[in-house]
């Protein structure tokens, strides 16, 4: 266990001991398919040459505050393997909750209609939903050719799932007339004034147009989505959100001035309201 204790003490330099030590059990088992018991029995001390020096960069990087899913390249959202890459926000466990909230409503049971994700990411929201809804056929909205490129390369990655990506801005959407039966975002929410409360492996390295909203207009995606959500999604269509924690009932009211009923905040698994759900009628604007 030579090596791994080293690891842990170098990263302890800048992580607490638990982060250090599960940062360094990530990187032996993801880099060189060690777990604990193959570290229990020193076999991380038959590393070779290049394999020390691949993990000593490693280090350095995360020394360096780069998060971790970056520095392998790909990251687990809802039991399935994504691409990451800093152009594009790294998939959340608080994120993978909204996903099975979804697909945990009454209305999705047997669902087999058109779903639209807007602000893909790299596209984990899209493709865990095609993914568990094989009738479903998902569009993918981004604004960022980096998030498309990876979101794309993820794409590709799982062709049975029915994902069309595509380059669109909700603040000025696509003229068509297409109809949704659900649409699903975790739009830019975070206001600029908590920019100073963020970790540097976030604020230093993942793309501030998929995270910052200004203070003076915090629900500007929401209001957007909200808005084309009205005109295009069918009556009875679901509309999801992942929202700001403190702006829940802000949000919650902004929604419902568009029409929607059955306005909920759902709570993340810590607590905070995180999440929303709501259905069109025939009433929305």
């Amino acid at each position: 266990m030579k090596m791994y204790r080293q690891i842990i003490r170098d990263l302890s330099q800048v992580y607490p001991d638990g982060e250090a030590q599960a940062l360094a059990r990530w990187l032996f088992e993801e880099c060189f398919g060690l777990n604990q018991t193959d570290i229990l029995l020193d076999k991380d001390n038959d590393l070779s040459a290049d394999d020390i020096v691949k993990l000593q960069e490693f280090v350095r990087r995360l020394l360096c505050h780069e998060p971790i899913q970056y520095i392998l390249g790909h990251t687990t959202f809802c039991g399935h393997r994504f691409i990451t890459a800093p152009g594009a926000l790294i998939p959340r466990p608080e994120t993978e909750q909204l996903v099975r909230h979804i697909l945990e409503h009454p209305m999705t049971a047997g669902f087999s209609g058109s779903l639209l994700d807007i602000g893909t990411g790299t596209g984990c929201i899209a493709l865990s939903l095609a993914l568990a809804l094989p009738k479903v056929s998902v569009t993918a909205w981004d604004v960022s050719p980096a998030a498309l490129d990876v979101a794309q390369r993820n794409a590709d990655m799982y062709p049975e799932a029915k994902v069309v990506i595509e380059k669109a801005d909700v603040l000025s959407p696509p003229a068509d007339e297409r109809l949704w039966d659900i649409i699903v975002s975790n739009p830019p929410y975070v206001r600029q004034c908590e920019a100073a409360d963020m970790e540097h492996n976030v604020l230093d390295y993942e793309p501030h147009l998929a995270l910052f909203v200004s203070d003076t207009d915090p629900l500007l995606f929401y209001r957007a989505i909200a808005e084309y959500a009205s005109a295009h999604l069918r009556n009875g269509g679901q509309l999801w959100f992942e929202i700001n924690q403190y702006l829940g009932m802000e949000t919650a009211h902004l929604i419902e001035e568009y029409g929607f009923t059955d306005v909920s905040i759902i709570n993340d698994s810590y607590g905070n309201p995180r999440f929303l759900s709501s259905i069109k009628t025939a009433l929305s604007l």
